[in-house]
């Protein structure tokens, strides 16, 4: 067992190219010691506290580093606390579903927080256990998971009891109505219902 274990640890020097060689670009202590073979986090931390101090590395967050400034900042989002993905007007506002701007990145969560990290807001939406668990209507990217434009407009419909949507033009209804079961929630069918025949009143 002990070979296979020796196996695995990354000869000296390596440490700091596997890293780099990743497709990733935001890194949790944990991930890094499973990249590394470490048995014990402690180990990856006095070496990532040595690459921080000589500049190899950026400790963007507690118990998250990035290579460099370059890091994808959906990817940090969702690292912070997991399981997590992109939603609400981040995806809307993306999709031509909401007009309005928003700095912030908004993340489906089990939490309700606002953090700011290397001066990006990110403002986390608590979401029951069953619905942030349910991955249909979830695109899973290089690094972090996103919501559908359907799936983000349920989500925000979940969270709000009202809510002005400015264009619904862009939404697959039959996407809609498919995801709907997720949230397991009568109020929502109610009120997707009514979206769609106004949607449909205006066609």
């Amino acid at each position: 067992m002990s070979s296979i274990k020796m196996d695995r640890k990354i000869k000296k020097g390596e440490y700091l190219d596997t890293l780099l060689r990743s497709n990733k670009t935001v890194f949790s202590t944990k991930d890094i010691a499973l990249l590394w073979g470490e048995e014990s986090e402690g180990a990856a931390r006095v070496r990532l506290s040595y690459y921080v101090k000589a500049g190899k590395l950026i400790r963007v967050h507690r118990g998250l580093y990035v290579k460099d400034k370059n890091y994808d900042k959906f990817e940090l989002a969702t690292r912070i606390y997991t399981p997590s993905y992109i939603s609400f007007e981040t995806v809307l506002t993306r999709a031509g579903i909401n007009f309005q701007y928003y700095g912030n990145i908004f993340v489906a969560s089990y939490v309700n927080r606002e953090i700011e990290i290397d001066g990006q807001k990110i403002t986390f939406i608590g979401m029951k256990n069953y619905v942030l668990s349910n991955t249909v209507g979830i695109e899973h990217k290089d690094g972090y998971a996103i919501a559908a434009k359907e799936r983000a407009f349920l989500d925000r419909i979940y969270v709000s009891k009202d809510y002005h949507f400015d264009h619904l033009d862009p939404l697959d209804w039959d996407k809609v109505f498919e995801i709907l079961p997720v949230y397991n929630n009568k109020r929502m069918i109610k009120k997707v219902n009514k979206y769609f025949e106004h949607y449909k009143t205006t066609k």
